[in-house]
């Protein structure tokens, strides 16, 4: 077996692995707390500034546009669990922030999100869960180096 044929069976057993954990935790999350996995993204995001952050920092964080997190924060601000902040000098910009009832409910998703994974992950030993998660860090910075050389390269050509 060649080494690219090796590389691809690792990248569809881990496509495999973490699509089955996110159907899992899509389910429970609409079952158990009434919400989905996107709107569980944006208050955990929030949640990590307390301060808050303007649309587009918190699409950046994300890493999806702003017209995915748009509706989300539409509909978590009707619901009273994120709130608008103008941001001076900036009459367009506006930055979101969890409010005391956001916070409440994240805290509650998170603990259950936090259970489930580690029901889900229990056959890993916590060394082996280090381990892993290292080697993926590693190969995460290695990609992200790589894709800016390549931006670099095609900017420079």
């Amino acid at each position: 077996m060649t080494a690219a044929k090796d590389r691809l069976r690792l990248w569809l057993r881990l496509l495999k692995v973490v699509r089955g954990i996110e159907t899992e935790l899509r389910e429970k999350l609409r079952r158990d707390h009434n919400t989905t996995l996107p709107r569980f993204d944006v208050m955990s995001a929030l949640s990590r500034h307390p301060d808050g952050l303007k649309m587009s920092e918190l699409s950046g964080v994300l890493r999806v546009s702003n017209g995915n997190v748009t509706g989300i924060a539409d509909r978590l601000s009707d619901e009273g669990l994120v709130e608008r902040i103008a941001v001076p000098g900036d009459r367009r910009a506006m930055r979101l922030r969890l409010t005391a009832a956001g916070l409440a409910e994240f805290a509650d998703q998170a603990a259950a999100h936090e259970t489930w994974i580690n029901d889900v992950l229990s056959g890993i030993s916590p060394e082996e869960a280090r381990a892993m998660a290292g080697r993926l860090q590693a190969f995460a910075d290695a990609a992200q180096t790589a894709q800016e050389t390549r931006q670099k390269d095609s900017a420079d050509a």
